[in-house]
């Protein structure tokens, strides 16, 4: 990220896990991008032929894919990483029934963590992966160096993000109907200041591509609902997060009615960031010295 950039304001982070855990029962019908792209992002494991022993899902929410990756790897440990307590029981969930008194294992692991320091040990985890999280940190380079530091050299890390024209129809209302508003929208990070925050991170060569996916909506009302049962209204700690007047909402909604497309439907755009990059050992020591590894020396009088 160049320099010039202004840092987007932090967010509140227990308001953001007030809203995640209240809205547990209802994310997982609502996320309907989130689940398609992580299907999607579950896919790209079929290209790299691998077979992790340890996953990771990062911000796993009600574990819509946790179990997806169980059944993509049944041998691998599949831990559940979220920092809203009321999803763990669902992304987690203890066994029931014939399976409970069968089971050795009591539940399936599940951490209740931030995702910015996660408590694993250093260089223990095959696979990292993480679907639709990134927009919740406060420091994406801070959070990808605890990463790096918890995959194993020659793991991987895979992920989804909203990029920065997610919603983008409802920041050009807010900033018609209600600009002194307009700074309160979520801030989403591009897909090259990702790419060059992993690098720095220590990650190597990382692969970066994006798409976009369009929602319709018929009324406001149902794109407030879909909004609040993913908990993705935005979360800004520097904001005033007081209500809008009725006068202010009625403005909101005239100006997201005049966006109306030609079948009469309001449409809100997500951007979607792939990316994955794998650890690579480090060339230098933390003073900036070179690193040469036994291992590439080859012994004298060897066959090259």
């Amino acid at each position: 990220m160049s320099a010039a950039m202004s840092a987007p304001p932090p967010l509140n982070r227990r308001l953001v896990s007030k809203r995640f855990n209240a809205a547990a029962t209802t994310y997982a019908s609502a996320a309907v991008v989130q689940r398609e792209v992580g299907n999607r992002l579950i896919e790209r494991f079929d290209l790299m032929r691998i077979a992790p022993q340890t996953i990771l899902d990062v911000g796993c929410g009600p574990g819509i894919h946790t179990s997806a990756l169980r059944a993509r790897f049944p041998n691998a440990l599949v831990v559940a990483i979220d920092h809203a307590e009321s999803m763990m029981p669902l992304a987690a969930p203890s066994p029931t029934g014939l399976f409970a008194k069968l089971s050795r294992r009591t539940r399936e692991p599940g951490v209740i963590s931030d995702m910015q320091t996660l408590p694993i040990k250093y260089a223990s985890v095959d696979a990292l992966w993480s679907n639709f999280a990134l927009q919740w940190s406060n420091d994406l380079p801070a959070m990808f160096a605890d990463w790096n530091r918890a995959l194993k050299h020659e793991g991987v890390l895979m992920f989804t993000a909203p990029g920065p024209d997610t919603l983008r129809e409802l920041a050009r209302a807010v900033a018609d109907a209600i600009p002194e508003r307009a700074s309160s929208l979520h801030d989403y990070t591009d897909l090259h200041d990702i790419g060059d925050m992993l690098v720095h991170a220590g990650f190597a060569d990382p692969v970066m591509d994006m798409e976009v996916i369009t929602l319709e909506y018929k009324t406001t009302e149902a794109l407030w609902a879909d909004m609040r049962a993913q908990a993705a209204m935005s979360a800004v700690a520097s904001r005033r997060r007081g209500l809008l007047t009725p006068r202010a909402w009625s403005r909101l909604t005239d100006c997201l009615e005049s966006q109306r497309d030609a079948n009469g439907m309001i449409r809100m755009s997500v951007e979607v960031i792939y990316g994955h990059a794998w650890k690579v050992p480090p060339k230098k020591t933390a003073e900036g010295h070179g690193i040469v590894r036994i291992e590439s020396i080859k012994r004298a009088g060897s066959q090259p």
